[in-house]
């Protein structure tokens, strides 16, 4: 008995946290008033800082639905360099509290949840993004190339909020641009 209810313990332990609460990184602050079908759709990464998820990976896009659900698909898309082939991970994403408030969770892996926190956007030219700490961030743009006025203004807005700009990786985007 012992020694089934040790293992059932881990799993539950497993389950609760991965299921836990959401980070958000000291000075950074959610999109007010987000809207969700304006957000929907294509983009493309311009920077990142680098995980594991993404090493090596180039033309890496993320595109965004609805669920029947209410959540949000999400299928991101990359071409692994060393492999030579392209790469999908599909997740799912839901409101991490009022809908109108651009902080999200977003799973890749079962019951296990991460923050997504959309920094700023226009929704048509740019978006930046947060994970739960200082340690993920995103600069995505609707075309694979962004203009350096926008760029450099995000740049500066993500080291002021906290983010080590120097260790930004600059995938590239020329196997999108043939599309």
């Amino acid at each position: 008995m012992i020694k089934l209810l040790l293992p059932l313990t881990l799993a539950l332990t497993l389950l609760l946290t991965g299921c836990k609460t959401y980070e958000k990184p000291e000075n950074v602050i959610p999109v007010e008033n987000f809207k969700l079908t304006e957000y929907l759709g294509t983009w493309y990464e311009i920077v990142r800082l680098e995980h594991r998820f993404e090493k090596g990976m180039e033309a890496i896009t993320a595109t965004y639905s609805m669920r029947e659900d209410g959540g949000v698909k999400v299928l991101n898309r990359g071409y692994k360099t060393a492999e030579k082939e392209w790469n999908e991970a599909e997740g799912k994403a839901y409101f991490v509290g009022a809908s109108d408030k651009g902080f999200l969770k977003v799973s890749f892996f079962g019951p296990f949840y991460g923050s997504y926190i959309v920094m700023d956007t226009d929704y048509k030219t740019y978006t930046m993004i947060s994970g739960p700490d200082h340690s993920y961030f995103w600069i995505l743009s609707r075309t694979p190339t962004l203009d350096e006025k926008t760029f450099n203004r995000l740049l500066a807005q993500a080291k002021e909020a906290g983010f080590d700009t120097s260790k930004l990786i600059y995938p590239d985007q020329s196997k999108n641009d043939a599309k």
